[in-house]
Formats: C-alpha cells, sequence, structure tokens
C-alpha cells in the first residue's frame, strides 16, 4: 500500500479531516463540519450496514457451476497477504487469513474437478520466501494437495496476471478457473482477460448480511477494517479503470 493510499483510506483520512477541521476553527462553519464528517464518517464505516453495502457492490460474481469449472484447464489461486514470523508451522512466514480462505476454496475447486494449481504472489517487501511458496507449503502439508505452478515474482494484482499467463502459456493453458475474494475478483479477472485468458470467476468469503435492528448500526472494530478493504478495492478500480483511459 503506497503511503498516498495510506491517507486516503479510513481511519487516517478521517483523522486529517478532524486535524484540518481543528486548524480551521471549530468556530468556523467548514471546519465543525470537517469535524463532524471525520468522526462521524468513521462511526458510520465501522457499522455492519455500511461495511455490507461497500462490499456487496464489488461482488457481481456467483460461484462457478460444474459445467463452468468442467471447461477449465487450471486453477489459479491468489496470494491475498502473510502473516510475519509466524511460529505454529515452522515455516518462518505462513499465508494470511485471507490467503488461507482462498486456499481452502481452491482446494475444494481442484478436488471437485482434479485441475491443476497455480499459486501466484511474490514478495513485495523483499522477504527471505515469496508468498507462493507459502502458499504451495500450505497446500502441500496442511491439504496434501500438489502445486503445479508457482508464480513468485508479482507484487500486485497486476503482475499476478503477467506472470501467471506466461506460465501457463508455457504450458498451453488457455481457460483457467481463478480464486480470490468475491470483492477482488472483478479487477483480477480484468487484468486476466487484458493478459488473454478466459476466466471463470471463483469468488470465496463473500459480504455477510448484516444483522436486523440496531444491531445493524453499532460500530464494531471489525467492520470498520471490512470498510476498509471495500474502500481500498474501489481506489483499485478507480485507478484501474483511469489507466485504461489514458494513452
Amino acid at each position: 500500500m503506497t503511503l498516498l493510499k495510506i491517507f486516503l483510506l479510513p481511519p487516517a483520512l478521517n483523522v486529517l479531516l478532524v486535524l484540518l477541521g481543528l486548524w480551521l476553527s471549530p468556530k468556523r462553519f467548514l471546519g465543525a463540519l470537517l469535524i463532524v464528517v471525520g468522526l462521524f464518517g468513521l462511526l458510520l464505516l465501522a457499522t455492519p450496514m455500511v461495511s455490507h453495502t461497500l462490499r456487496q457492490g464489488l461482488e457481481p460474481y456467483a460461484t462457478p457451476t460444474r459445467s463452468q469449472l468442467e471447461s477449465a484447464e487450471a486453477i489459479v489461486i491468489l496470494g491475498g497477504g502473510r502473516d510475519y514470523d509466524a511460529p505454529e508451522f515452522g515455516w518462518g512466514d505462513a499465508p494470511a487469513n485471507p490467503t488461507w480462505r482462498r486456499l481452502a476454496y481452491g482446494v475444494h475447486l481442484h478436488r471437485q474437478s482434479d485441475l491443476p494449481l497455480l499459486v501466484s504472489g511474490g514478495r513485495r517487501h523483499g522477504e527471505q520466501a515469496a508468498e507462493a511458496s507459502l502458499m504451495a507449503a500450505a497446500l502441500r502439508d496442511v491439504f496434501d494437495v500438489p502445486v503445479r505452478w508457482r508464480e513468485e515474482e508479482s507484487r500486485n494484482t497486476a503482475e499476478n496476471a503477467r506472470f501467471s499467463a506466461e506460465r501457463l502459456r508455457a504450458d498451453g493453458i488457455e481457460r483457467i478457473a481463478l480464486v480470490s475474494q468475491a470483492w477482488h475478483l472483478p479487477r483480477a479477472v480484468a487484468e486476466f482477460e487484458a493478459q488473454g485468458l478466459k476466466v471463470i470467476p471463483a469468488p470465496t468469503e463473500f459480504a455477510s448480511p448484516p444483522p436486523e435492528g440496531l444491531a445493524a448500526w453499532l460500530p464494531r472494530a471489525y467492520h470498520l477494517n471490512q470498510s476498509t478493504r471495500a474502500l481500498n478495492e474501489w481506489l483499485g478500480r478507480a485507478g484501474q479503470a483511469l489507466h485504461q483511459l489514458l494513452p
């Protein structure tokens, strides 16, 4: 995540709004408005209702049907982050929770179809082990599932697509099932299709419906995190659309 993006997302954005409002002085209408927007916006983003609304708008794909899966030639699982120095598995770093969800669903699809797996993820900050190697170790040691291809160079979704496509085309693979979180898949699908692959979306971890009544509006840190993830993805989509418009 770039420094600019950090300050375009909560909670840093809300803190900046409040500080700017204080600098303008609460006695002025604009200053008071910025303080209210910063604080009230933070509370709203932490509610189940707003969190769900932001994520649901990012999830157009249903899970693949059996016939769709049968038409694929491989399953591609995208990395979703790592936990550093995780002691429980003995690998050093380990896949983060979003990656585990993708791996579990990829295994589920693999056992339905017997399709070969590609895992994709590199070193964003010069880590010793690429994320794809952590994913391959998890698939081998935890799920007892082999990996045919490991793409270990990518640092973002666009590079996931470019480097994975190179490996797949080398083996004549043109049609894939692509596994990621439901909110992330639209941008990922566009990147893989831009590389000339035919993509069957395979989403996991859909947004859970908010609770009924007052509980839907009670703020919690968990939902603030989910809202921030969703806003980050909306920013990513905006950047992707802008890139397509530019020559």
